[in-house]
């Protein structure tokens, strides 16, 4: 076999492009020391350039300043805002990097030259002196910070914001210990993008501010009155500030630590326990033109679970809860308490997003006590308790996946709610820590006193951690119930394939106890059916894999059942999944013990007990996403996976 040779970085054009503008960047710099280092040192003397140094560094460092106060705010405004005024909003103020610095220097003779009314009312105070310099910088080089500061505020994940209204923090907390924070590194490259070109600001500063020098027009009058000698000084002297400027930059935030750990923590408290809550609603929400309208006003389990399909309404049911978003109608109450008019950070709820929404500045501990009103011997209770601890000091980039749930878990836990609400809490885990963390929550559930709303579109889920169970399908509710009821007994096609269960199928009513489907006669109860369902009404069925009863077919035998062929065996571990091709019907799957089945090929016996099949007036298989399908079909539906999820008593 022959290799291809290994391609190395040199031989794609990458490199060579990015080689190329570094040269033509670096090489001016390179001439400017060779011109240098061939001059004598007596040319090399400028009288008065310490002074301009001195004046483009303070006007650069208070223009940067006054950018800060007022870009950070307005960068984050336009980040959280859309709409037609947002947008003319950022084109405004993004205006001064399309100019040339020279109009936009005439632009603010406009606005404060000496005959203008500002001119007027600080007379000679705005122009040809400092002031005058910082208003011209300031006007070039703040749409730098508020690209910059805009850009990093709107990729912070907003979950980010959501999370730290439940746990206490107002507006102003938000922006100032969560939003800031996390946006440091994108508003500090624009601070010293913003430093950088106020330092170097010619245009509009000679219009605007001719005197005091500051080093760019400095030099301009040394250029233009002595030649390109005398300008040699002042460049190197440019040169070093930036570079100054640059690498403490650059190498600040390595040398940034950590604030220590508290060490040792504090000693663990548990949580009060008190008697649970009790849930109820009656909602409806509007996100767009998607509606959702869901109930929840009779139930007395203390963990519910919404289960629906993407797209079904879950998350925006849950966020009316919290109170993340405002319900166009209904209300919340808790133990018969109104609380929907309490915005999120006062209504007390622990909520964890879809991903876990850590601070990317914080270590775990004050992760967990970033809650207001946190008590740090809970903190410390729950880090135990969900093992966390010895990872008080990581930072969430240090942290798998499956510990930075916890730790989001943890933090919600901290503050003693008394409701907690989870969205998908163990998406995109693997399945060994999925487990784990379901586990986990199920005997968190069952030994506190804490009441549980869960959104999930896994039916294991909700049979090991539900009470109660409501069904959301296209922002309506299709079923609500006691978990053992709604698992036993869907009540639409559409609850069954939302429920994962398998054998899904369209037939025919062939008389009061039997339906048909292809040409085989299948047997039901008699209340499965509606009494005033036609003879010949057509009907959606389904049984379980579990309920089938699958032998061997052997000549001679009775003839009980129906014949029929495997297609194919799935094995599960301690169970096998047989796919059984009825002669003249559908395709069922069978769950049986690994190995006690026919094997692949073989004739087989299948039989249905009646009273488990369970029997619908006809309303079509609906497909995964709720809708349904152009034309009826006989059709089977597996989900890996729920061998185990009857095998459990209920709770």
């Amino acid at each position: 076999m022959v290799r291809s040779p290994a391609r190395t970085p040199l031989s794609t054009p990458l490199p060579w492009l990015a080689g190329l503008l570094t040269l033509y960047l670096v090489a001016p710099v390179l001439a400017y020391v060779i011109r240098v280092a061939g001059t004598p040192a007596s040319a090399l003397a400028t009288p008065g350039l310490g002074s301009a140094l001195a004046v483009s560094v303070e006007t650069a460092s208070i223009s940067t300043v006054i950018i800060a106060v007022f870009g950070i705010p307005l960068g984050y405004l336009l980040a959280r805002t859309s709409g037609r005024t947002a947008t003319v909003l950022g084109v405004a103020v993004q205006l001064p990097l399309a100019l040339p610095p020279l109009m936009s220097g005439i632009l603010l003779i406009y606005l404060v030259g000496p005959y203008t009314f500002l001119g007027q009312l600080f007379p000679g105070g705005l122009t040809d002196n400092r002031v005058g310099i910082v208003l011209a910088q300031t006007f070039v080089a703040a749409p730098f910070l508020i690209v910059a500061a805009r850009s990093a505020f709107a990729a912070l994940d907003p979950a980010l914001n959501d999370v730290a209204a439940t746990l206490g923090h107002g507006q102003w907390s938000r922006f100032a210990r969560v939003a800031a924070p996390a946006a440091a590194p994108g508003i500090a490259a624009g601070l010293l993008l913003s430093w950088l070109r106020a330092f170097g600001e010619f245009g509009a500063t000679v219009v605007l501010a001719y005197h005091p020098f500051s080093v760019p027009v400095f030099t301009y009058v040394q250029f233009g009155a002595t030649g390109i000698v005398s300008t040699l000084t002042a460049v190197g002297a440019s040169l070093g500030a930036a570079a100054v400027v640059l690498l403490a930059a650059a190498y600040l935030p390595r040398a940034h630590r950590r604030r220590p750990v508290p060490a040792p923590l504090p000693a663990p408290r548990p949580p009060t326990t008190s008697a649970s809550p009790l849930l109820t609603f009656d909602l409806s929400g509007r996100l767009g033109s998607f509606l959702v309208e869901v109930a929840h006003t009779t139930g007395s389990g203390r963990h519910l679970v919404i289960l629906g399909p993407s797209g079904s309404g879950k998350s925006l049911t849950l966020r009316m809860l919290t109170g993340l978003i405002r319900p166009t109608g209904g209300r919340v109450c808790l133990d018969g308490v109104d609380v929907t008019a309490l915005p999120p950070e006062r209504r007390g709820f622990g909520y964890v997003p879809q991903d876990a929404a850590l601070l990317p500045h914080l270590p775990v501990w004050r992760q967990v006590m970033f809650g207001v009103g946190t008590e740090p011997g809970l903190a410390a209770y729950w880090i135990g308790r969900l093992r966390l601890s010895g990872l008080e000091g990581r930072l969430p980039s240090q942290l798998s996946g499956g510990q930075q749930r916890r730790v989001a878990i943890a933090r919600a836990l901290a503050r003693n709610p008394r409701l907690l609400l989870l969205d998908e809490p163990f998406t995109g885990l693997d399945t060994p820590v999925r487990d784990d963390l379901r586990h986990q929550l199920r005997h968190l559930q069952r030994d506190t006193a804490i009441t549980t709303v869960i959104v999930t579109h896994d039916p294991v889920e909700a049979a090991l951690l539900a009470d109660e169970v409501l069904i959301l399908n296209r922002g309506r509710l299709e079923q609500a119930g006691p978990q053992p009821a709604v698992f036993a007994h869907p009540a639409s096609p559409t609850a069954a394939r939302m429920l994962g269960i398998r054998n899904l199928h369209v037939g025919r009513r062939a008389g009061p106890r039997e339906l048909e489907t292809g040409r085989v006669r299948i047997g039901f109860a008699p209340s499965a059916l509606p009494a005033d369902t036609a003879p010949d009404a057509e009907v959606t069925w389904c049984i379980r894999p579990e309920h089938l009863i699958l032998e061997r077919l052997a000549e001679g035998s009775g003839s009980g059942g129906h014949p029929g062929t495997v297609r194919d065996v799935v094995c599960l571990g301690p169970v096998d999944e047989v796919l059984v091709a009825l002669d003249g019907g559908p395709e069922l799957t069978a769950q049986t013990a690994a190995g006690h089945h026919p094997g692949l090929g073989a004739r087989c016996r299948l039989t249905l007990p009646p009273a488990l099949v369970i029997v619908w007036p006809d309303r079509g298989i609906p497909t995964p996403g709720g809708e349904q399908p152009p034309q009826r079909r006989t059709e089977d539906f597996t989900m890996p996976g729920l061998y185990d999820l009857f095998s459990q008593p209920p709770r």
